[in-house]
C-alpha cells in the first residue's frame, strides 16, 4: 500500500488504537495473562503506527502534517482538526514508545485488578496522544481533561499507602488550574467564532478587545501549563503523586504528562500571545531558574529515591521553561530536546526504582548499599541511565542542556550562569544517590539475596538506554524536524525585534 494513501488518517489511527485496545479488554474474560498480552500488542501496534509519522515527515512542505479537519459539531463551531509539526511529532512518538515499556514493567508488579489497570493505561495513552495532535482548542481541552481521570485512578487505586491523598491533590491542582484555560478558550471563541488554533492565530491580533484582554488570556493558559509542568512554586503536588503512583504511572507522569505543560507554553502561549510572552518572559525565566536550583537542592537531601527523582524533574523542566522563554533558536531547540531526553531518562529511572521496590518494598536510600555485588546488571543499567540524566556528552542529556544554556546566555548572561549551576547540582545528587545505593558493603543482609534484572525488566529498561545513546550520538535525527517548527514559532518575535530596531 502507498503510505500516502492512508496518511490523512494515520493520526486518527495512532490516537485511537490504544482506546480500541481498552475497549477490547473490557469484553475479555478476567485472565490476567491474556489481558497483559493484548495490552502489549495494542501498545506495540500504536508505537509501530506512530513510526510512520517521522519516517514520512517532510518538514519543508507545510507547517502541519498528516492534517485532517472535519466538522464535529456545527454549533458551536467545533472541528475534529488534528495535525503534527516538528514540536508535537516527537512527543507523540515518545508517548507511544514509553507505553509498551509501562506494560512490560507492570507485567508482574500489578497483581490485583489487572484488567482495570491496563484499561486505564491504554485510555491514558489515547488521551495523551490527543493532546499533542489536536489543532482545535475544544478538542485540545477535551483531551487535556481526559488525561486527568485515568492518571488519578492509576494513582488512587493502584498506588501506595497515601495514594488517595496524592490522587486527590493531583486532580484538584490540575483541574482548578485548567478552569482558567477554559475561560480563556471560551473568550477566544466568543470573539472569533471558532475553536480552530490556526484560524485564531491568524486573526487574534485584529480581534476587538484583544489588546485589553491579551494579558489575562495569556495568564489563563499559562497557569494551567505552569501547574502541569510543574513550574515553581506550583510543584508541590508532584512529589506526592510520584511517590504514591505505581511504577507505570510515574513513568508516564514524568515522561509525558509533565511535557503537556511545556508543550502548551510552546504551542499556545508563544503561538497565540507573542507580545504577552515577551512582556512576561523576565519573571517566568526567574521562576524557571528558581525551579532549577531549588529542585536540585531539595533533591540532594531526599532520603527517598522516588522523591529524589521527582524533584530532579522540577529542576530539569525548569531548563525547558528557561529555553522556551529565551526566544532563541538554540533555546527552543534545546527545550524540545530536553523534553524528549528527560522523558526517556527519567522514565527509565522510575522503572529502575520500581524494580528495586518490587524486591524490597521500600524506596528509602538508607535501606540499600553495596547492591552492585548481588545485582551487577541492574547496577550497570542504573549507572548508564544516571550518566544520561546528568548530561554526559554523547548521551541524550547533553545536547539539550547545552542548547538551552546557549539560548539563555543569548537572552541574558546571568540566566545562563545560574542555569549552569543546575547541571552541576544534578550530577551531585544523582551520583551521590548512586554511590549510596550501589557502592560499599551490603548494609542489609536481605539485600544479598536480591535477584538481578529479569528478562521482562531488561526489555522495559534497555530500550531507554538505547534511545539515550542514539539521541546523544545523532541528535540531528530529531532536530531536523524540530528546527523548522521552532523557526515558525519564533517568526513573530523576529518581526517584533525588527520593528524595534527600525524605530
Amino acid at each position: 500500500m502507498n503510505p500516502a494513501s492512508f496518511s490523512p488518517y494515520i493520526l486518527t489511527w495512532v490516537t485511537f488504537a490504544p482506546l480500541a485496545g481498552a475497549l477490547c479488554l473490557t469484553v475479555l474474560p478476567r485472565r490476567d495473562r491474556d489481558i497483559r498480552i493484548i495490552s502489549l500488542i495494542f501498545s506495540l501496534l500504536t508505537f509501530g503506527l506512530s513510526l510512520h509519522l517521522p519516517v514520512y515527515f517532510r518538514h519543508e512542505t507545510s507547517p502541519f502534517h498528516y492534517e485532517i479537519s472535519r466538522q464535529w459539531i456545527s454549533s458551536p463551531n467545533i472541528h475534529y482538526h488534528m495535525g503534527v509539526d516538528g514540536i508535537s511529532l516527537w512527543l507523540v512518538v515518545l508517548t507511544t514508545f514509553l507505553t509498551p515499556l509501562c506494560v512490560l514493567i507492570s507485567w508482574k508488579s500489578v497483581r490485583d485488578r489487572v484488567k482495570e489497570f491496563f484499561i486505564l493505561l491504554l485510555i491514558l495513552e489515547s488521551a495523551l496522544i490527543g493532546v499533542f495532535t489536536s489543532l482545535d482548542l475544544f478538542l485540545f481541552y477535551f483531551f487535556w481533561e481526559a488525561t486527568l481521570i485515568p492518571m488519578a485512578l492509576l494513582i488512587g487505586v493502584f498506588g501506595h499507602e497515601r495514594r488517595i491523598y496524592a490522587a486527590v491533590k493531583f486532580f484538584m491542582y490540575t483541574m482548578i488550574a485548567s478552569v482558567f484555560m477554559l475561560a480563556a478558550i471560551l473568550w477566544l471563541y466568543a470573539h472569533t467564532g471558532t475553536f480552530d488554533f490556526v484560524e485564531i492565530r491568524n486573526q487574534i491580533a485584529h480581534v476587538p478587545g484583544f489588546p485589553a484582554a491579551g494579558q489575562w488570556l495569556f495568564l489563563g493558559f499559562f497557569l494551567a501549563f505552569a501547574v502541569k509542568v510543574p513550574l515553581f512554586p506550583f510543584h508541590t503536588w508532584l512529589p506526592d503523586a510520584h511517590v504514591e503512583a505505581p511504577t507505570a504511572g510515574s513513568v508516564l507522569l514524568a515522561g509525558v504528562l509533565l511535557k503537556m505543560g511545556t508543550y502548551g507554553m510552546l504551542r499556545f502561549n508563544l503561538g497565540l500571545f507573542p507580545d504577552q510572552s515577551r512582556q512576561n518572559a523576565p519573571w517566568i525565566m526567574i521562576l524557571a531558574l528558581i525551579g532549577i536550583v531549588y529542585g536540585a537542592l531539595v533533591a540532594m537531601v531526599q532520603p527517598n529515591m522516588k522523591k529524589l527523582i521527582a524533584y530532579s524533574s522540577v529542576s530539569h523542566l525548569g531548563f525547558v521553561v528557561l529555553g522556551i522563554f529565551s526566544f532563541t533558536q538554540a533555546g527552543l531547540n534545546g527545550a524540545m530536546f530536553v523534553m524528549l531526553a528527560h522523558g526517556v531518562s527519567t522514565g527509565a529511572l522510575f522503572m529502575l526504582a520500581g524494580i528495586l521496590h518490587e524486591r524490597r518494598h521500600t524506596y528509602e536510600i538508607t535501606e540499600f548499599g553495596g547492591l552492585a555485588s548481588p545485582m551487577p546488571v541492574y547496577a550497570a543499567s542504573y549507572f548508564f541511565i544516571v550518566l544520561a540524566s546528568v548530561g554526559l556528552p554523547l548521551l541524550n542529556g547533553f545536547i539539550g542542556e547545552f542548547l538551552v544554556l546557549s539560548g539563555a546566555f543569548q537572552a541574558r548572561a546571568i540566566y545562563g550562569i545560574i542555569g549552569a549551576t543546575g547541571v552541576i547540582w544534578s550530577a551531585c545528587y544523582l551520583l551521590w544517590m548512586y554511590q549510596r545505593v550501589f557502592y560499599g558493603k551490603v548494609t542489609r543482609p536481605v539485600n544479598n539475596s536480591l535477584t538481578d534484572l529479569l528478562g521482562f525488566e531488561k526489555a522495559a529498561v534497555w530500550p531507554c538506554a538505547v534511545a539515550a545513546l542514539v539521541m546523544g550520538v545523532a541528535p540531528i535525527l530529531w532536530l531536523n524536524a524540530i528546527d523548522p517548527a521552532v523557526q515558525a514559532v519564533l517568526t513573530p518575535f523576529v518581526q517584533m525585534a525588527s520593528k524595534v530596531v527600525g524605530q
